[in-house]
């Protein structure tokens, strides 16, 4: 990954990620529990969270039109992705090939393999 963040790059993740990291958690095994507990801990004591805020919110409403006109499925937490990205001047950073960000309006994105 460090061909794609270096020092100098502004990193956030957005709240809805929060929220995924959580359900991780919750759905996990005994076993991988505190794993996976230590690992969103230590990432978000690393990395802020951004806010969905009313910029968010309005790059989210412009995002979910684009998709509705389109006709295409897209999943609603990587919409608000998009849109934390597009209203915060950010790039998505990626593995999910499935969200297509870059297809979107206005988003930036770079998929690692």
């Amino acid at each position: 990954m460090e061909s794609v963040i270096t020092a100098d790059d502004d990193v956030v993740i957005a709240a809805v990620t929060v929220a995924e990291l959580q359900a991780g958690i919750a759905l996990a095994d005994d076993r991988n529990r505190t794993r996976r507990t230590e690992f969103v801990q230590h990432v978000l004591d690393l990395i802020p969270v951004e806010l969905y805020d009313l910029s968010v919110a309005q790059t989210h409403g412009h995002l979910l039109a684009h998709v509705h006109r389109s006709g295409e499925r897209r999943g609603a937490h990587d919409l608000i992705i998009a849109a934390t990205a597009v209203a915060t001047g950010r790039t998505v950073v990626t593995t999910d090939r499935a969200a297509r960000f870059g297809d979107l309006p206005g988003v930036d994105s770079v998929l690692l393999r």
